[in-house]
């Protein structure tokens, strides 16, 4: 078979690149019979491109990574010349890895549709606050799931959403995993990088870390408020806060503004680290030392940093509206997402060492069992009509 994948996400940094690397690199390496030809709209991606499969560039006006962001929209030329590409007889398979990059394309192949959550349509005024930019996306993923001939989803959490928020059949929506990149584990020698010492996290103080975006529905302000309170405790041990995400590039939107001034408000900045965006050797370095990770959005379709903090053996305090439960099980405490419950974890996890000793022992375990070899095997079935919605 031939299949083309969009592949213009490639150069976003967020989740949505990370996620469509590793699996396609995955999914290239154990499917070599098959023809992939992964399509870029712009040239020379961060990222190096997997082996073995052809790449095509559309030039875009507008990158899509930026097309697609809040604020952002891509024009009918750019839009219709990726269509126009995706709708070639040539192809028997059109994969979207992600539907925030979806256009509407009308050749004869299979179409398969990736939605890794629901969080946009669940929380619209927190994602994308402006009106035209909603219902742009409302049309968008009405559109992609009425031309999807199977929809994919990331876990059993997010396939039960759609299923309730759209009424879509659950026979339709087959699941692909995710998992840690092999670079997140638990290393021998855990030095703080040169990057981290410049930041101060030479882990003499413990550390509560969070990694990802500023956008609003990752709860970020309970957070910062929810340390301020747990950090005051004397059995705390003079925790730092490490929030480690871009605060000025990233393409979503984002509240970084109102969440540096609540740490001022607060009177905790000498607590709270803004990272900014770091390279993954900086990351593992930094959870391999870290306390706990928390990740305490009002929802998540996966939550690939807590898998990733879980594999590097750092405990997990997350959010219950996640598959993180499933996942990781005893690996994590998992929490309703408000300020009170993650004050709760905070403390208990913090002044507990023994508490922390079983929730990395499980946590590790759990992760390994993740691996994009299996998620990709996933992909594989369903591109050739075998993927099971279980």
């Amino acid at each position: 078979m031939r299949i083309a994948v969009d592949a213009t996400c490639w150069h976003n940094r967020r989740g949505y690149g990370r996620h469509a690397r590793a699996l396609l690199r995955a999914v290239v390496r154990l499917d070599p019979a098959n023809q992939y030809t992964l399509f870029l709209d712009s040239t020379d991606p961060a990222e190096p491109m997997p082996e073995g499969c052809e790449v095509r560039v559309n030039e875009s006006s507008v990158p899509t990574v930026e097309a697609a962001s809040a604020d952002g929209h891509r024009s009918l030329s750019d839009m219709a010349r990726q269509a126009r590409a995706f709708s070639s007889n040539e192809f028997d398979v059109v994969l979207f890895p992600t539907i925030y990059s979806f256009v509407p394309t009308y050749g004869r192949a299979r179409k398969l549709v990736m939605m890794h959550d629901v969080i946009a349509d669940m929380f619209p005024k927190l994602t994308v606050p402006k009106w035209t930019s909603r219902l742009f996306w409302n049309l968008k993923v009405l559109i992609g799931r009425m031309q999807a001939d199977a929809l994919i989803t990331v876990s059993n959490y997010s396939r039960d959403c759609i299923v309730k928020h759209f009424g879509t059949d659950a026979k339709r929506v087959s699941v692909v995993s995710e998992a840690a990149d092999p670079i997140f584990r638990r290393l021998d020698d855990s030095t703080p990088t040169a990057k981290l010492r410049e930041l101060g996290l030479d882990g003499d103080r413990r550390m509560v870390v969070y990694l990802g975006g500023f956008s609003p529905h990752k709860n970020l302000e309970e957070l910062v408020a929810a340390f301020g309170r747990t950090a005051k405790r004397e059995d705390a041990g003079d925790p730092m806060l490490v929030m480690v995400g871009d605060t000025h590039t990233d393409a979503f939107h984002t509240i970084f503004e109102r969440v540096s001034a609540l740490v001022e408000t607060l009177g905790i900045k000498d607590r709270v680290v803004f990272t900014g965006y770091l390279a993954d050797e900086d990351v593992v370095a930094l959870l391999n030392r870290a306390t706990v990770l928390v990740l305490p959005s009002l929802m998540e379709g996966f939550g690939l940093p807590a898998v990733e903090a879980a594999a590097c053996g750092c405990p997990v305090i997350a959010t219950k509206e996640s598959p993180l439960p499933e996942l990781l099980g005893e690996g994590g405490i998992y929490i309703e997402p408000n300020q009170a419950a993650i004050a709760s974890a905070l403390s208990q996890v913090l002044a507990d060492d023994a508490l922390r000793a079983r929730m990395r022992e499980h946590g590790m375990a759990a992760a390994q069992r993740l691996t994009w070899d299996d998620a990709a095997r996933q992909l594989i079935a369903v591109i050739h009509g075998n993927g099971r919605a279980a």
